[in-house]
């Protein structure tokens, strides 16, 4: 389960990434119950459109900021954004405490959130394979996911107690000081044990991470279940806050919640770091059992009862896309990772300017239940459309000996190139990578076997 672990730099980046996660989930708590508290009178939708000044820029930038992290040193890279944050976050902090802030700035500042963290976003998760070998990148997007929800686990609820006690404005300031780990983790780093990143023949250009995508229907049926995912089901700020005001409790409260989330989620995430393989159809049940639990929360009678179907909910949730991370940088040509995964987190997080604003109208509207049951019916809606594709790509066969029941493979036979050894492995979770068809800059040799993946 730990052996990225035993790896140097990815035991000072996990340690790091920790901390500087812990601060970065006091910040979104703290920025989430002033938006709703302090700027407006308990109103969602304004919620809605900070997280969705947030995570637009992801969306917009998506074919720059995967163009960066594939073109330049990552590591350099993650230290530029990591201390961009930092400033913001001493900046919020500084104007909450001089009690200056108004909406419309805090509306700038998500926005300036959102646009670092564009860049900022890619390049992390395509670093984790730049610090060990192909066949550990699996468990260390696990792992990776382990140490967010372990700072999930630990973030909203120290925020919510220093709210209460010394304000919101000094959450933004410790959250500032933590991105000191981070800052301290890469400098420490061993440059020379870095995997060597794999090169293209040919210019990078912008659109081959499109390209490749569209050629992988598999992909895209997994971007598709995760835009729909993230636009409807993830916008727990907006379903915990409101429901902690139902039920009558106030920031120490929705920060417990968040923190029952993570109890979830980090027992996914820790499941997750076990699998050899991370596979699509782990996806699909994942986003079925998030539709199962989000109606669960919606017929919760009281705080308690709505805190525990909140930890099924993280469980599901984490699953589905500690899963589907590792799916895309474990498939996808070394080459081109930066941008498929620029992708993959544009799907993700660009979702939420789509659905937030929509889910915070309905929970002003009519009550957080019905919002909560509109992401169940969405998410079902993915789960659906996994199904539907898994069914007519060829995959499920009925079993040889036994009549009633079936097996899935792991995808439909297709066609690939070899990898470079250095780039491929028999133990590499679930799949080959696949480069790109020929005449797209690739340069491999002729000799073609075919695959199951």
């Amino acid at each position: 389960m730990f052996r990225s672990l035993s790896i140097f730099n990815y035991r000072v980046w996990f340690i790091g990434a920790l901390v500087s996660n812990i601060g970065a989930w006091m910040q979104a708590t703290a920025q989430n119950w002033v938006v709703l508290t302090q700027l407006t009178d308990n109103d969602a939708a304004a919620m809605g459109v900070t997280m969705a000044l947030q995570f637009a820029p992801p969306l917009l930038l998506v074919g720059v900021t995967g163009w960066v992290a594939d073109r330049f040193d990552r590591r350099k890279l993650i230290m530029c954004t990591q201390g961009a944050l930092l400033v913001l976050a001493v900046s919020l902090g500084a104007l909450l405490l001089a009690g200056a802030m108004t909406l419309p700035l805090m509306y700038g500042f998500a926005l300036a959130l959102g646009v670092v963290t564009a860049f900022d976003n890619p390049a992390r998760q395509a670093f984790v394979s730049d610090l060990v070998s192909q066949e550990n990148a699996s468990n260390a997007v696990a792992l990776n996911a382990a140490s967010f929800n372990t700072a999930r686990l630990i973030g909203p609820a120290v925020a919510g107690v220093m709210i209460v006690l010394v304000g919101t404005g000094w959450v933004f300031l410790v959250n500032a000081v933590t991105f000191l780990a981070m800052l301290g983790a890469l400098l420490v780093m061993r440059p020379h044990e870095l995997v060597a990143r794999a090169k293209r023949n040919g210019p990078a250009r912008l659109a081959d991470g499109f390209r490749y995508v569209a050629r992988r229907p598999d992909l895209v049926v997994i971007f598709v279940m995760v835009f729909l995912l993230g636009a409807f089901g993830m916008n727990f700020p907006i379903f915990a806050s409101t429901m902690a005001l139902e039920f009558g409790r106030g920031a120490d409260g929705f920060g417990l919640l968040s923190s029952f989330v993570a109890i979830g989620s980090l027992a996914g995430a820790l499941l997750a770091a076990r699998r050899e393989r991370a596979r699509m159809r782990v996806v699909v049940i994942g986003t079925g059992g998030f539709a199962v639990a989000s109606a669960l929360s919606v017929l919760a009678p009281s705080y308690a009862t709505y805190a525990a179907t909140l930890v099924l909910t993280g469980f599901c949730v984490v699953t589905t896309l500690t899963t589907a991370n590792g799916y895309v940088q474990t498939t996808t040509d070394p080459s081109l990772r930066g941008r498929v995964i620029a992708l993959y987190m544009a799907i993700l997080l660009g979702g939420t300017p789509v659905g937030a604003p929509i889910v915070g109208a309905v929970a002003t509207a009519f009550g957080p239940r019905t919002a909560i049951g509109l992401a169940a019916a969405v998410a079902l809606l993915a789960c659906g459309i996994g199904v539907a594709w898994t069914l007519a790509s060829g995959r499920v066969h009925r079993h040889e000996t036994k009549r009633f029941r079936l097996t899935v493979d792991e995808t439909r036979p297709v066609e690939i190139i070899p990898a470079e050894p250095e780039d491929f492995s028999d133990e590499i979770a679930g799949t080959t990578p696949i480069p790109m068809p020929p005449g797209e800059h690739v340069s491999r040799p002729a000799h073609r076997p075919r695959h199951g993946t």
